[in-house]
């Protein structure tokens, strides 16, 4: 189930990606994240009540409570950098530097957790992984001289916050159940959210949303939401260090439906990367 789990997280964060990306074509990408962020709230609490582990809040460990917040101020870091990164930058380079947060959760958690089993395979898998980023990552191409490489910047931030995510998230989570510790964090990523909104003294732009953009704003909360619940159940239950990589793959969705939706294509250079980095998630789950 954890299997099927990581691969549900991968379809919904890959549709995560390009919906967003919809949605901050004009309306700003920090707005953009407080508002997906309280549509993600909304469904994992939902979600919370359908299982009915709402009343088991009062017995969670405050030694999980911590790390679960933690691991919530890490994903909201890691969305602030990765949605700056998407408003000024294409979708099929973004993407591949903020899955560069597998290779260092990976290596965390063979650290951490122990998870030394067919340790050859993952350490060559982990190689491929990288090699296939490195080959993904293009130079933008760009009529907008001022932002030059800078989405370089916000999508390494995304991945390294990413990486800590995923690592917190499995200390957090043992021995609450998974969609209580979801609905948990995203209060912690809410809370970032607004506060950089209003920090940075954005909210009168919420007067002047465009409709249409708020729509796909919404769905991308909804499809991150599912892919949430997906990626903590398996978290939880599974092998981090084969879970990450897994959910990772998104990136195959991304690029399938940003050439379907934004026409943007892959340089043979970066086909030899998606395909290094499909062989290297196959092999650990293969061998899991």
């Amino acid at each position: 189930m954890w299997l099927a789990a990581s691969i549900g997280s991968a379809l919904f964060a890959g549709l995560t990606a390009i919906l967003a990306k919809c949605g901050i074509r004009k309306t700003d990408s920090d707005i953009a994240t407080a508002i997906r962020t309280i549509v993600v709230l909304a469904f994992s609490w939902v979600m919370v009540f359908i299982v009915g582990s709402a009343d088991k809040i009062t017995e969670i460990p405050p030694r999980s409570l911590l790390f679960l917040i933690l691991s919530g101020a890490a994903t909201g870091a890691s969305w602030i950098c990765y949605f700056k990164a998407l408003s000024i930058g294409d979708v099929n380079k973004v993407v591949p530097i903020d899955k560069s947060s597998t290779v260092l959760s990976v290596l965390l958690a063979i650290v951490l957790f122990h998870e030394t089993e067919h340790l050859a395979v993952k350490l060559i898998s982990t190689v491929l992984l990288g090699v296939g980023i490195i080959l993904m990552v293009e130079k933008k191409k760009s009529d907008q001289k001022a932002s030059g490489n800078t989405y370089i910047l916000y999508a390494i931030g995304s991945a390294v916050f990413a990486a800590l995510t995923s690592i917190l998230a499995k200390v957090g989570i043992t021995g609450v159940e998974s969609n209580l510790g979801t609905a948990i964090r995203t209060i912690v990523v809410l809370v970032m959210a607004w506060l950089l909104v209003l920090i940075k003294k954005k909210a009168p732009e919420l007067k002047h949303l465009d409709k249409k953009e708020l729509g796909f704003i919404g769905l991308s909360g909804i499809a991150t939401g599912a892919s949430w619940l997906c990626y903590y159940y398996a978290i939880q239950n599974g092998i981090v260090s084969v879970v990450v990589p897994i959910d990772k793959m998104s990136l195959l969705v991304t690029v399938i439906f940003s050439y379907l939706a934004f026409h943007e294509r892959l340089s043979k250079k970066a086909l030899v990367g998606l395909v290094l980095m499909l062989a290297g998630t196959l092999a650990m789950a293969v061998f899991s």
